[in-house]
């Protein structure tokens, strides 16, 4: 796991180390084992090291190797490194270090662009091709490693982060109005390739990019994921069978894969009680687990202490439990805003950051339940688009996800970012992709490969890498998720969403766990918006930075103010938090690198 970092002339020019070390710099909490620097002509790599398999020099990067003329920065874990470094050695290559990056390297040199589909992991990387003149990127299946970049007639550069390409400089910050809309439709998400500044791009999910010495660009899709039922259909003890003897091998892979101790991140809920549970299915010993509670509101518990501490009882694992008061949060904030590589409304996105910041004091990896929701139908809107069987499979999503109908982005964007409904364009076309069954499919698979990208994938890896510490997630292996892709959607959604989890979980875990009502990771002082948090929400929409920015009409600003409570998304997050944290991530992250404020 680490930061990386790089640049690629086209103009003649040659790139300044002082450039590549600024990026570097910024991306230190996900490195902060090492740093490494290389240069050669038109392109420079910045690479900082979170030190998991190999911990010796000999896997420092950047990796070059002369004999190929690759170079090669990459982020990540490949789960099946050791199978892949065996057939290297059969085809006459030789290794100088034990780890996965020295493995990637050569499978390049073997396979060239073909390497990508043959890794298993999470994982965003650059080569530098010296002989074709190319830098080729590369992100893995899920997205769960980020890859940004910034490409304009002159250069390419490319970062693990946002902050880190804006502290290079010469980035265009105006918004990207369509950008813009998805943001407030999607809660947050702004699929790939766009972010909300319209300079900086991020490689989609299971895409490679190639880009030559003349500034072409070709990005090309190596993976694409199929939602349809098995020749040979299968009974519901069938699929639970080999469900469950997946996400046993996904497990496990990501507990071996590691020179150094792993923990889990026990929220409480079904899935990563799974994980425990699986884990000592396989033998695990000593488990050590993490969970934090926030202090509770009227309307919602803060904690779900009773049901992890639980699970920790029943298998005897090393527990951390930590508290953390609303005063902590809030004084907290800044410092999470501030690593969040795209502004993020999820409540438990400032919960992750303390979270992390007690584990990474402990360990190094944790596995981590995200993904099993998506992949499992455990969202309580699938059922309801399910049974809303009227209209376009367009309006069925609409009506139980959209943050905000169009009209209402109307009204509360200034006018010189209205037009027209690019969010419903793109669910749209997504969601009328061929290779899926019926609607419940292509929800769940436009759900696993786009929307979860951004939210909660990219929430994870920020928060836990902020602080050096690799989150592991193994309902997003990618082999499981096609397998689960393949799965009648009523054996998803059944006993009230992800029924064969469910089924898999009896006997492993206390039933009081399995039969619960479905919590979200608490953090209620962020969804019932009052006391101090009301009045930290006014300071920055009510801030000289936020008037001049002009991007909020005011009789929309002023009506949620007046009212905070009353106004919930579909999906029950506070549009005042959403309004609010944008400005916020704007004035933490652009406008206090002196980059010019986004204008349209």
């Amino acid at each position: 796991m680490c930061g990386i970092a790089g640049e690629f002339r086209f103009d003649g020019g040659i790139p300044e180390r002082a450039t590549i070390a600024r990026m570097a710099d910024l991306l230190a909490r996900r490195g902060p084992d090492a740093a490494g620097f290389w240069s050669g002509g038109a392109v420079a790599f910045g690479h900082r090291r979170l030190a998991i398999i190999d911990l010796s020099e000999r896997s420092a990067q950047p990796m070059t190797d002369a004999d190929s003329g690759l170079t090669l920065v990459f982020n990540g874990t490949i789960y099946n490194y050791p199978e892949l470094r065996a057939e290297l050695l059969a085809k006459g290559h030789r290794f100088h270090s034990d780890g996965d990056t020295e493995v990637l390297l050569r499978a390049y040199a073997e396979w060239g662009e073909d390497c990508v589909p043959r890794l298993h992991g999470m994982f965003a990387f650059a080569i530098h091709d010296a002989r074709r003149q190319t830098v080729f990127l590369a992100r893995d299946r899920l997205g769960i490693k980020p890859l940004y970049y910034s490409l304009t007639g002159k250069r390419l550069r490319f970062a693990s982060s946002v902050q880190a390409l804006l502290a290079a400089g010469d980035v265009d910050t105006r918004f990207d109005p369509v950008a813009l809309h998805h943001h407030f439709t999607l809660h947050a998400v702004v699929p790939a390739p766009r972010t909300v500044l319209s300079g900086i791009r991020k490689l989609a999910p299971a895409s490679g990019l190639r880009v030559d010495a003349r500034g072409g660009a070709v990005e090309t899709p190596y993976w694409l994921l199929a939602a349809r039922r098995p020749a040979s259909p299968l009974s519901e003890g069938e699929w639970t069978e080999a469900i469950h003897a997946s996400l046993k091998r996904a497990v496990r892979k990501r507990l071996a894969i590691a020179d150094v101790k792993v923990g889990v991140l026990l929220s409480g809920g079904l899935d990563s009680s799974l994980l425990v549970a699986l884990l000592a299915e396989q033998g695990v010993s000593d488990l050590m687990t993490f969970s934090v509670g926030f202090e509770d509101q009227p309307e919602e518990s803060g904690h779900e202490f009773e049901y992890s501490d639980a699970v920790a009882a029943h298998y005897g694992t090393r527990h951390h439990q930590f508290r953390i008061a609303n005063s902590e949060v809030l004084k907290r904030l800044p410092e999470a805003v501030d690593n969040m590589a795209e502004p993020m409304v999820g409540q438990d996105a400032v919960a992750f950051y303390l979270l992390s910041e007690q584990v990474s004091r402990t360990v190094k990896v944790v596995q981590s339940g995200q993904g099993a929701d998506e992949v499992f139908g455990g969202y309580y809107w699938y059922e309801r688009m399910r049974d809303d069987a009227a209209g376009s499979p367009l309006e069925r999503f609409r009506r139980h996800y959209f943050d905000r109908d169009h009209d209402e982005m109307l009204n509360m964007l200034a006018p010189a970012w209205h037009g027209p409904d690019h969010t419903a364009a793109l669910i749209e076309a997504r969601l009328n992709e061929t290779g899926a069954d019926d609607f419940l499919d292509q929800v769940l698979r436009m759900d696993t490969t786009m929307l979860i990208t951004d939210d909660p994938v990219k929430r994870v890896d920020n928060m836990t890498m902020a602080w050096g510490l690799e989150a592991r997630v193994p309902f997003l292996d990618h082999e499981l998720v096609e397998l689960a892709a393949g799965m009648p959607p009523e054996l998803k959604l059944a006993s009230g969403g992800k029924h064969v989890l469910k089924q898999i979980a009896r006997g492993l875990l206390p039933d009081a766990v399995i039969d619960r009502k479905k919590g979200y990771f608490p953090m209620p002082a962020l969804k019932y918006v009052r006391g101090d948090f009301l009045e930290f929400m006014r300071d920055i929409l009510d801030s000289r930075a936020c008037r001049e920015r002009g991007l909020y009409q005011r009789a929309y600003v002023e009506r949620l103010l007046a009212e905070p409570e009353r106004h919930h998304t579909r999906i029950q997050g506070s549009k005042l938090w959403h309004l609010a944290l944008l400005e916020y991530w704007l004035q933490r992250n652009v406008d206090s690198r002196g980059a010019p404020r986004p204008t349209h």
